[in-house]
């Protein structure tokens, strides 16, 4: 039986750094999307590659700006709509397969972006989190080639993914690993990764 619906249904964004619209990753995250909906939620999806988000200068313009606003950057280009797009959610799913041991190049530059969140003056030692408080909750979603322990040991994707949600506001309630992604061209979720993604869908559409 689903949870009762709420009414005033939370609202989960997906942010995806795949490559591979329908692939593993994707995959994942839309049954974690799906299992909220049918809990109650509502639910949005990023396709990272989708949007045209610029490199980061390091201008540091964006931290300058004192306040709990994110700060606005000099680039003009997608990311401003994403992070209002984010702002407005309570919950996050993020989403990357492994690359070179870390995130792939795309979520990359849209975490380095996220330097907009931190006030960090000339002159301060360390940036400062414009929203110290996480009240929203994310939910990580990884993919390696090699085996999930062993990606785990070597790479530094969950901990990439983890500072992000951080940054946004969010506090992790649960992680998806997935190990082994890379066996066949066109692979499928096995039972138990549908089984567990479910769970976090329906995790976070409970709201706490």
């Amino acid at each position: 039986m689903l949870p009762k619906m709420s009414a005033n249904p939370e609202y989960i964004v997906a942010v995806v750094g795949t490559y591979r619209k329908g692939g593993i990753i994707d995959t994942a995250v839309d049954v974690i999307l799906a299992s909220a909906k049918e809990a109650g939620a509502e639910t949005s999806k990023i396709y990272l590659i989708d949007r045209h988000l610029s490199f980061c200068t390091n201008c540091r313009s964006c931290t300058q700006q004192p306040g709990p606003q994110y700060g606005i950057c000099v680039l003009e280009d997608d990311m401003t709509g994403v992070l209002q797009e984010l702002d407005r959610a309570d919950a996050l799913v993020l989403g990357s397969p492994m690359n070179a041991g870390t995130v792939t190049a795309v979520m990359k530059v849209f975490i380095e972006r996220l330097v907009c969140t931190a006030y960090w003056p000339w002159g301060a030692p360390a940036p400062k989190n414009r929203n110290p408080e996480k009240k929203k909750r994310a939910v990580l979603v990884a993919s390696s080639a090699a085996p999930a322990f062993l990606a785990n040991v070597t790479g530094d994707i969950i901990g990439r993914l983890k500072t992000a949600a951080g940054m946004l506001g969010a506090r992790t309630i649960g992680t998806l690993f997935i190990g082994l992604a890379a066996q066949q061209q066109h692979q499928e979720i096995s039972r138990r990764t549908r089984k567990k993604a479910r769970l976090l869908g329906q995790k976070l559409a409970a709201g706490h």
